[in-house]
């Protein structure tokens, strides 16, 4: 499935700030899965010395990450196709 980079503006937001709204995100996403529009939330990354937070999403579309951004009534900066590499696949 194809992965994509949310970039959200978040200023005067807080680290606990940042974990509800990534429940927020994770409860979203299972919701419509299960509903049977495949999307998932992976993780988010948040630097708050820049007001920034990115967020790493799986679904069919961009369309598809944003409709489940706007159903957790969380802000859309931009949404990237994205491609994530990890140390456990790097030989």
């Amino acid at each position: 499935m194809p992965q994509y980079v949310v970039e959200r503006h978040l200023p005067n937001f807080t680290g606990e700030m940042v974990a509800a709204a990534a429940k927020r995100a994770k409860q979203t996403t299972a919701a419509m899965t299960r509903e049977g529009t495949p999307v998932r939330y992976m993780r988010s990354v948040f630097s708050p010395g820049e007001d920034k937070c990115y967020c790493l999403f799986e679904g069919d579309s961009a369309d598809t990450v944003r409709q489940a951004n706007e159903r957790a009534d969380l802000p859309v900066e931009s949404i990237s196709e994205a491609l994530s590499v990890t140390t456990e696949e790097i030989t």
